[in-house]
């Protein structure tokens, strides 16, 4: 492969506020995003440290395509997980892409901690440290506004990834908000920048891609966002996007209601995608670079004053996730009540589906008694929203022992207090909106960082009406064999079927970039393998993957599931994977 650039890393220490540029030829067999990120990953952390002691790495990283083409709008963040105290890695677009390209890196390395809180500034020439300390403890917004404000000197391109509450107060599964409706949501990413006092990192420049033969690369580009916007590919996420999965999976029996002590919620029509489009949608937004425009922005308004009518209103994105966890799994079933606990979420700075999981097993606790009136504070029920927006809070906080306890995910706190049978995790990850059967729940406790999105099992259980182990088995490695590869470049996972293999090839040859089908494979097997040697070496073994008993209770698509069919798919992953750490 002649790639197209080398590979530009810039590496900060927070502590010393020094940095440098290395060029690293050596990664270009990685191509870029979650390639570049893994390496960089595997190289710079420790083992054995804990997840959140500051000599850990973060790294940001973005694709090898990224913003050059429609919808390549991602970038990766990799690190340790405080949530599952192995691999970490989310994804977040919106300028995010564009701006790291503008800024001149192909990928960030963070290490250490600053002495007091910070906020930084990365330009094309320089990194700026600013004191953060007026803003520790203030909304993530604040100090967006402030950036936006004391940087406006910058010229260029610019993105802002900032943390809440939850960050600050090391929230195991606190996010980091990246502009003002995307994140790099699950794992934890908002608790590893807290550790390393760092409030907020912004990314401006001006640099431009060098294109040599600017017609052919045209040609191609017009291709695939005629395919994006002139075909029916990707018409699903503009139209109703995500949420149009709440009427689908609960007519299938998989939509996870009440903690899964139900796959069906009675009132699935009341909080459909339908509804919360006619209703309550009020504009859609893209991401830098993409033509879709899948960002559903719903709204509600709220009373400030006891007297006088006096009213403020909220501007919120949803999506199927973010109505699932915070809907579906806690009783919710007024639109207006889950945007406003989609709100304060978004305000503590919390990944949405880990919080609604979490709020589901505090409920079904409290209603067993293991935990008290004392430890949660307010008398949470299932669909009792107004105390859930105060729990969120709470959570943020780390208000008190229980509220420190639950913020380390419900694997940890049923650990302590008891429940573990209806914890709703995945290898420590709060389980997604998918209770579809065996793909979905395999897939997230074998996939590199326990997300429905590294194999879409989920959509194996809609195409299968027979389990065969093998299959399964099959379907899942070479799911996520392929996601590797697609989260090099970095695309949107909604565009997947806009990116086949022959359109990854003409795009990267159309820059001038030699490719063949059989590097891409082999790139693949590089990623996958560096993924599992650095999960072998935080710890990671299968024969640890313990799944909570619910998850064999209440039934899906397939009905009852079967322990021995789950870890016996679990044992033929693990089988298939042999050979791949070994691959470079």
């Amino acid at each position: 492969m002649t790639y197209h650039r080398d590979i530009r890393v810039l590496y900060i220490d927070m502590e010393t506020q020094k940095f440098r540029v290395d060029v690293r030829a050596d990664l270009n067999r990685f191509m870029g995003g979650v390639g570049v990120a893994s390496k960089l990953l595997e190289e710079n952390m420790r083992p054995d440290l804990e997840p959140l002691d500051p000599a850990q790495p973060v790294i940001f990283a973005m694709g090898a395509l990224s913003t050059i083409f429609p919808v390549i709008t991602k970038c990766v963040a990799m690190f340790v997980s405080p949530l599952t105290g192995n691999l970490g890695e989310s994804y977040a677009a919106g300028r995010l892409g564009m701006a790291m390209l503008s800024s001149g890196y192909d990928a960030v390395v963070l290490t250490n901690k600053s002495k007091h809180p910070v906020y930084l500034t990365i330009t094309e020439n320089d990194v700026i440290f600013k004191d953060a300390r007026p803003f520790w403890g203030s909304e993530k917004d604040n100090i967006g506004r402030i950036m936006r404000f004391n940087e406006s000197d910058k010229s260029g391109k610019r993105s802002i990834i900032r943390i809440g509450a939850g960050g600050e107060n090391l929230v195991a599964y606190a996010c980091a908000t990246v502009d003002r409706y995307r994140h790099f949501g699950r794992l934890g990413l908002g608790a590893c920048m807290g550790s390393k006092h760092l409030k907020a990192i912004e990314f401006v420049g001006e640099r431009e891609m060098p294109i040599k033969n600017f017609g052919a690369y045209f040609k191609t580009f017009r291709k695939l966002y005629d395919v994006c916007v002139k075909t029916d590919v990707m018409s699903k996420y503009h139209d109703l996007g995500t949420p149009v999965n709440v009427k689908v999976l609960n007519g299938l029996g998989g939509l996870p209601t009440l903690n899964l002590r139900q796959g069906t919620f009675e009132h699935a029509d009341e909080v459909s995608g339908e509804t919360f489009s006619e209703n309550h949608q009020v504009r859609k937004l893209s991401c830098a670079g993409c033509p879709v425009g899948c960002i559903h922005i719903g709204q509600f308004r709220r009373s400030f004053a006891e007297k006088g009518h006096e009213y403020e209103t909220f501007n919120v994105a949803y999506d199927y996730e973010l109505i699932f966890a915070l809907g579906t799994f806690v009783g919710l079933k007024e639109p207006e009540e889950i945007l406003e606990l989609i709100e304060e979420v978004e305000i503590a700075g919390m990944d949405a589906m880990s919080t609604g999981v979490a709020l589901g097993w505090a409920t079904e606790a409290l209603e067993n008694g293991i935990i008290t009136l004392e430890d949660t504070i307010v008398p949470l029920k299932f669909g009792s929203y107004k105390e859930y927006c105060e729990c969120v809070k709470y959570l943020g906080a780390a208000k008190n022992e229980f509220y420190v306890n639950l913020g380390k995910g419900v694997d940890h706190a049923s650990k302590v207090y008891g429940g573990a049978e209806y914890a709703m995790h995945v290898s420590k990850n709060e389980m997604t909106g998918y209770h579809t059967g065996y793909g979905s729940l395999v897939g997230q406790a074998v996939g590199a960082r326990h997300s429905h999105l590294d194999n879409a099992g989920y959509s194996l259980d809609q195409s299968q009406a027979e389990v065969d182990t093998e299959v399964f088995a099959n379907y899942l490695i070479n799911e996520e064999l392929e996601r590797c590869m697609l989260n090099s470049l970095i695309i949107c996972l909604f565009s997947r079927k806009v990116y086949t293999r022959d359109n990854i090839i003409e795009a990267f040859n159309s820059i001038g970039v030699e490719m063949t089908n059989e590097e891409l494979t082999a790139v693949t097997r590089r990623i996958l393998g560096t993924k599992l040697r650095i999960k072998k070496a935080l710890g990671f073994d299968f024969s640890d993957i313990k799944l909570p008993k619910r998850f064999f209770e209440t039934p899906t698509l397939h009905g009852v599931l079967k322990e021995e069919v789950a870890y016996e798919i679990i044992e033929k992953y693990k089988a298939k994977l042999e050979g791949l750490e070994e691959a470079e």
